[in-house]
């Protein structure tokens, strides 16, 4: 149960609000309890049955006494009910806010193999459950607990025998909860994977939608999202048929058992005068064994919620506990743009290289374009440049400082990067220029548009830079996605400028646009460029031609074609369109 601890950790910050919602717990069960008090008073000493009169006036009293319990007990219960949500929610919205703000500080790498919809769940689906734990849940079994120890002490003043039957039930129903609990965990874990997959599936299919239909893979994808909810369902079935069994069934027993022995009780005290029980004494007797089941039947209806909760929190701690990336490197300080790549070597997997033995030194300002098949490994240069993951073995050098001295954050501060399809937030223009960083002011967002070639863009848009685009830029094309992203890298004013295959899969006229915006963006920043159109790189100061992450030729686009190896063949090859 160590989840519930950190649970506690969490309520522990609003210890106050809980406290008095605690307190308001105690007086609004107390004051319930006093009702069958009352009843008892009018059936013993207001109506004589024997002598065939009612004394009205005190019994208007105590209704009247009744009354003012009932609303103070209102009172009590909807103050208690909106202090324990309230810091419920305020706990769990300190959860969702660590939970997400973890997220973001764990390495590239946590996320190879983990689908999106997989955390999604657990910030949204997970902390949501924990939320109604502590909302309706905990504060129920509260309520529960002290109602049922409350009436135990009653009806021990009252009647011994009743009281140590109802014991007797106590740690039967303690052994029936523990068993429950063995037995739901597993359906409790395998229903909130397969919800964690069905979000994950659902997620994907909505991204990968075009693909869906374009292949006619609609009935596959139902299919396999169908046996994921049929899983869903089977495990729901399981618990369903578990709190069957075992649930009121066991309970509607002992209280029948405990009826069984009031009724015997009551019948034998009428032999004995001296232990007579009077009406009223019985009504409250029964009244109580019925108070005193009620919290039983509630908190068995809930104890499925509760392990839902605590396998969720588990989820939740599992995602928190992830190694997050370093936090104490050191600042990169002032840094002019030189960069040097020696003798480095990485692996994904850590068996197979993807990168072996590169070696690039880039001096502040040059333009270094990397070039080569599929798979090659340009991508992997950048991933390591950008400090997504470490190299194995060699070192990255920026200003002849390693990387791994200097924190991620730093580093990334000097960076900017212009991917092939530029991701495009719900929100408006000058929110994706620059990404809600107020120090970046209007004039300089559109300043940096109008820079790259995007004076056309802002002229079309309604309300210009202040106009909402769609979640994706779904209205924009590519080249204006481009446009968009290399104002967001020119704002930023970085020492260093990636731009991951910028010109490919556009039209000649789009090429243009963007070759402009590059050349405006890379001015006087140290460059590298990952590219497939060799046309758009022959400027570049150096050209690296990777071969199964090695280095097969290094040079200027020159130097490279008079060598006639590779290179020459790749471009000689674009430029004709014909086999070299």
């Amino acid at each position: 149960m160590a989840e519930m601890k950190r649970l506690l950790g969490y309520a522990m910050e609003y210890k106050w609000m809980f406290a008095s919602g605690i307190m308001l717990m105690v007086l609004m069960v107390g004051f319930e309890l006093l009702g069958p008090f009352i009843a008892m008073m009018i059936l013993d000493n207001h109506i004589k049955v024997g002598e065939g009169s009612i004394e009205l006036a005190p019994i208007f009293e105590l209704l009247g006494l009744f009354f003012a319990i009932k609303v103070l007990h209102a009172i009590f219960s909807y103050f208690q009910t909106v202090i324990l949500q309230k810091s419920g929610g305020l706990v769990v919205r300190k959860m969702r806010n660590d939970v997400f703000s973890h997220v973001q500080k764990l390495p590239i790498r946590y996320f190879d193999d983990l689908p999106a919809g997989r955390v999604v769940a657990r910030i949204t689906n997970d902390t949501e459950t924990i939320l109604e734990m502590f909302s309706v849940v905990l504060p129920m079994f509260m309520v529960s607990a002290l109602t049922v120890g409350t009436i135990t002490v009653i009806i021990f003043t009252i009647n011994v025998w009743t009281g140590i039957m109802m014991l007797i039930f106590i740690p039967v129903i303690i052994l029936w909860m523990v068993l429950y609990r063995k037995y739901s965990n597993d359906y409790n874990h395998n229903k909130r994977e397969r919800n964690s997959d069905m979000n994950a599936m659902i997620n994907e299919s909505i991204n990968g939608m075009p693909v869906i239909q374009v292949f006619n893979r609609e009935r596959q994808i139902e299919e396999e999202f169908g046996e994921l909810n049929d899983d869903y369902v089977k495990n729901s079935k399981s618990l369903i048929n578990l709190e069957s069994a075992t649930g009121e069934n066991l309970l509607e027993s002992f209280r029948s058992l405990i009826f069984a022995v009031m009724v015997y009780i009551f019948a034998s005290s009428f032999l004995d005068d001296a232990q007579a029980l009077s009406v009223g004494t019985m009504y409250v007797l029964v009244d109580y064994i019925t108070r005193f089941f009620n919290p039983l039947y509630n908190i068995i209806g809930q104890l499925n919620i509760f392990e839902e909760a605590r396998v969720a929190a588990v989820k939740v701690f599992e995602l928190l506990d992830a190694r997050s990336e370093a936090q104490d490197e050191g600042e990169l300080g002032e840094f002019t743009g030189d960069i040097r790549f020696r003798d480095v070597s990485f692996s994904y997997d850590g068996v197979e290289n993807v990168l072996a033995d590169i070696n690039i030194e880039a001096a502040a300002g040059e333009t270094v374009a990397l070039v080569g098949h599929t798979g090659s490994g340009k991508s992997s240069i950048i991933n390591l440049l950008l400090r997504f993951y470490d190299p194995d073995r060699g070192q990255i050098l920026f200003d002849g400082r390693d990387t791994k001295e200097i924190s991620k954050q730093s580093l990334r501060q000097r960076m900017s990067i212009v991917l092939q399809d530029p991701f495009i937030y719900s929100g408006s223009l000058l929110y994706n220029i620059r990404l809600n960083n107020e120090e970046i002011s209007v004039e300089a967002a559109s300043d940096a548009l109008v820079s790259v070639g995007g004076e056309e863009l802002l002229g079309r848009m309604d309300q210009g830079i202040h106009t909402e685009l769609t979640e994706r830029g779904s209205t924009l094309s590519l080249g204006e996605r481009q446009l968009i992203s290399f104002a967001r890298a020119l704002v930023f004013n970085p020492k260093v400028l990636v731009l991951d295959e910028a010109t490919s899969n556009i039209d000649s006229e789009t090429e243009q646009m963007i070759q402009h915006a590059m050349k405006v963006v890379s001015r006087d920043r140290t460059t590298f460029i990952i590219a497939h159109r060799l046309s758009t790189v022959q400027h570049s100061d150096q050209i690296v031609l990777l071969e199964d992450g090695r280095i097969a030729e290094q040079g200027n686009h020159e130097s490279l074609m008079r060598s006639g190896g590779e290179y020459s063949r790749m471009y000689e090859m674009q430029v004709t369109g014909k086999p070299v």
